[in-house]
């Protein structure tokens, strides 16, 4: 059986997940890319799981998830340094409260369900990120998502971040309704990178979002884009839903 650290509690807080943050937040990133015809296998367990947590609750756990149209599943959690993740897993209190002959069981048919899992840090960057009426990273009925790696090299990894400030100083003067968290690659992704993420209701909302955007901002808007575009190695695009009823929050 895989390491208890690459399944899904791996992704429990080891702390509060605050929905409204502030600094340079750190957060633990652990991404199944789950087998198209497992996914009815892989929901069973977590619905299961999600059963032995209701009976038996852990304290200071919380997680987010998000699920990507190519049903890669990211399951988030906070940490205050890296040192958090060689603490005890939370899944090992499960199973010491929920019974081992409970909660193992559920991992190894987990396991079935995905060829390739990955581990990470990202950082939010709170000074690049345009959230004006508060940094949340769960706007109230907008689960939807789009997001933006924009890869960087060393070398210019300093414009790119120039290009950032001086877009979002656009946002910030134009009152732009189009908020977005920006997040920092770090330890133990494939290579470095700026994620961009936006939120709205569905994909209709971002659309009418963009459009309105676009209005506003004018050629000045796009001529900054395509200049920020210039500077970076490459961009991958991701959409997708957040999964509050993944979620688990400690009471």
């Amino acid at each position: 059986m895989k390491t208890i650290k690459s399944i899904l509690f791996c992704a429990l807080a080891l702390g509060s997940i605050q929905l409204n943050v502030m600094g340079q937040q750190m957060y633990h990133v652990h991404e199944d890319i789950v087998k198209p015809g497992m996914t009815a296998e892989y929901e069973a367990v977590l619905s299961e799981v999600g059963a032995l947590l209701e009976s038996n609750p852990i304290e200071d756990t919380n997680m987010m998830v998000f699920q990507s149209s190519s049903n890669h599943y990211f399951w988030i959690s906070p940490i205050a340094s890296m040192a958090d993740l060689d603490k005890p897993s939370p899944v090992a209190k499960l199973a010491k409260k929920a019974g081992e002959d409970k909660v193992w069981p559920l991992f190894t048919r987990m396991d079935k369900c995905y060829d390739v899992e990955r581990n990470y840090i990202i950082t939010l960057d709170a000074e690049l990120s345009y959230m004006p009426n508060g940094l949340t990273l769960t706007p109230e009925g907008e689960d939807y998502r789009e997001h933006y790696k924009l890869y960087v090299t060393p070398s210019n990894r300093a414009v790119v971040k120039e290009k950032l400030e001086k877009i979002k100083a656009m946002f910030t003067k134009n009152n732009s309704k189009m908020h977005y968290r920006v997040y920092k690659s770090g330890f133990g992704t494939e290579s470095e990178y700026y994620l961009v993420s936006v939120a709205a209701k569905d994909e209709m909302h971002m659309a009418e979002k963009g459009k309105a955007h676009e209005d506003l901002m004018g050629e000045d808007g796009k001529n900054m884009m395509f200049e920020m575009f210039q500077t970076i190695l490459s961009i991958e695009e991701m959409e997708g839903y957040m999964r509050p009823d993944l979620a688990y929050t400690s009471n």
